[in-house]
């Protein structure tokens, strides 16, 4: 699932995969019995239908060891590229990537640490601190350098959110220019659910402080995120490769110039930061709770230098193609996305070193592949055409699927809308699944209404704080300014016994991003059989409705990036 990036995004951190899309409640205690969610122990629920069972056997290749994790621009990844594009033809889709294959290349630039050299140090009243490496914070150059060490003043820029339309401006009165910024990596929490969502993505911030000289930035967690995040979990990421879209010149696309590094640090290294300044970790974290937080420079200087190795590789979005039956509307499509990269091999935790990713996302492609069997097994296809894709390098930064937006394989003014499925945690059965997102377009009644077609209902995003609309793949496609909903598993226990939420937490506290992400989870497929089912059913609706997806009128993410501010960022035509 989606890391939670900071700040800009040229800057290619592998720190920074850690950073969960879909983080609930980091502190839980919950025993794995309670929650439904233990392994092996935990009897395997029935899995008695053949969707299920197909569900099953896709997830048992995907993530077998074989596999090796299916890390981003490794031999694992792409013998599970070329299991998806077999299981496709398998069903009867046509191939849509480029030049009539399977296979979308995606041009990447990968950059790897090198711990010696590394630095973070300040230099105040007379003295220098440095921080430890690993145990106190990480850091990485940008994705075009290779050895950064920048010397500079710093100043707090609180959560770096520059938005005076909604009366909070952290950047007010602060010299940015030359300057090393450091910030929350977190949006305010006062603001709505869209507002903190469009912040939580980054990306407005990045380019803000990149437009006022920022040249690098250090994020501090608060003690919320860092309970939702552990350091260890950090850490771990420290020897893997991160990586940049590049185009063929070898351009960062997406960048920030003037941004050279960046750094996490750990929580329990804040207030080293702030030494001799009169504040705290804990003064700055209680004024951010109080809404009274105001930015601020820092007295002396800080070195923050990064080493890295670089080397171009490539990796590959999946991509098949369901073609519409009516004509006219053919030339149109709906676009299924599941994630299939994965964290590949790692440091052994109980003897095991290989990332599965069983829940993450292998079970979502699975899910992707059973709804295209459905939809190819119809009487007749929907009159829109539908694309599925397995998404390559969307722990990277949603990398695959920015990659396919910016250069699709069908007609850019042709894509309609976007169903995205990442990291389903069915662990404990349900009676419903979670739109997360689909308020904000006519998605809503969609879902409802094939959702509603197989016994199940609809519940709203049960954790609105985490942002999980901005977090995976789908937030591409918003960006794109195509309407977008990215399809949860359900919240509402169908027995007392087990809690779905519970489920979650459990599973993100004990096997997110760990080894122990395996197929002997005790995963229902017989929900993931209807959610296929209900995935299938919105692309029927889609596909065969009058108009298309819109976004609901007035609605923030349509104002920023659909039809009306596409217009408003054209001139206007002369006299």
């Amino acid at each position: 699932m989606r890391p939670f990036l900071f700040p800009p995004i040229a800057i290619a951190l592998a720190l920074m995969l850690a950073l969960p899309a879909c983080t609930r409640d980091g502190n839980d205690t919950t025993s794995a019995d309670a929650a439904g969610a233990a392994h092996p122990d935990t009897p395997k629920p029935p899995n008695d239908s053949a969707a299920g069972q197909r569900i099953e056997a896709d997830l048992l290749a995907l993530a077998d060891d074989a596999m090796e994790g299916r890390e981003t621009g490794t031999p694992g990844y792409d013998r599970a590229a070329a299991y998806v594009a077999a299981r496709f033809a398998e069903i009867g889709l046509q191939p849509a990537g480029d030049d009539g294959t399977w296979f979308q290349r995606i041009p990447m630039l990968a950059s790897t640490r090198v711990p010696e050299g590394a630095r973070l140090a300040i230099h105040r009243g007379g003295r220098t601190i440095e921080l430890t490496y690993l145990d106190q914070f990480l850091s990485g150059a940008s994705g075009a350098e290779t050895d950064v060490e920048i010397e500079a003043p710093a100043v707090f820029v609180a959560h770096g959110v520059h938005a005076p339309h909604l009366g909070h401006d952290d950047l007010a009165g602060l010299d940015l220019r030359g300057k090393i910024v450091l910030t929350f990596p977190e949006a305010p929490a006062h603001f709505d659910d869209d507002m903190r969502a469009y912040y939580a993505s980054q990306a407005a911030r990045a380019e803000a402080l990149a437009a006022r000289g920022a040249v690098a930035w250090i994020a501090i967690p608060t003690p919320s995120f860092a309970a939702r995040i552990p350091w260890d979990v950090i850490r771990a990421t420290a020897d893997k490769p991160s990586m940049v879209l590049v185009d063929d010149d070898g351009t960062v696309v997406d960048g920030t110039p003037g941004v050279r590094a960046g750094a996490f640090v750990n929580v329990t290294a804040v207030d080293l930061l702030f030494a001799d300044t009169g504040w705290t970790g804990a003064d700055l974290f209680a004024a951010a709770d109080a809404g009274t937080l105001k930015g601020f420079d820092l007295p002396g200087t800080l070195t923050l230098a990064a080493r890295a190795t670089t080397r171009r590789v490539e990796s590959r979005n999946v991509i098949g193609r369901l073609p519409g039956r009516d004509a006219a509307l053919s030339s149109e499509h709906f676009v299924y996305t599941a994630h299939l990269d994965h964290m590949g091999i790692g440091e052994p935790v109980d003897g095991d070193a290989i990332h599965n990713g069983a829940l993450d996302n292998a079970l979502g492609v699975a899910i992707v592949l059973e709804a295209a069997r459905e939809l190819h097994a119809a009487a007749s296809p929907p009159a829109r055409s539908m694309l599925f894709m397995a998404v390559g390098a969307e722990e990277q930064g949603l990398l695959g699927s920015r990659w396919f937006v910016r250069r699709p394989t069908v007609p850019r003014e042709g894509l309609v809308g976007n169903l995205n499925i990442d990291m389903p945690v069915l662990t404990a059965p349900t009676t419903d699944v979670v739109p997360i997102g689909a308020e904000h377009s006519t998605l809503k009644q969609v879902v409802e209404d094939a959702a509603a077609a197989h016994d199940a209902t609809v519940s709203a995003d049960p954790f609105p704080e985490q942002v999980a609309f901005v977090r995976s793949d789908q937030f591409a496609f918003v960006r794109a300014g195509i309407p977008a909903v990215y399809l949860d598993g359900g919240v509402v226990a169908a027995n007392d016994a087990q809690d779905p939420k519970l489920a979650v937490a459990w599973f993100l506290r004990n096997c997110y991003h760990k080894p122990c992400d395996r197929a002997d989870l005790p995963i229902h497929y017989n929900d993931a059989a209807r959610m296929a089912r209900i995935a299938a059913g919105i692309g029927r609706i889609v596909g065969d409705a009058p108009e298309r997806p819109a976004w609901n009128e007035g609605n923030f993410f349509g104002k920023t990036f659909g039809a009306d501010a596409a217009a408003a960022a054209v001139p206007a035509p002369q006299p």
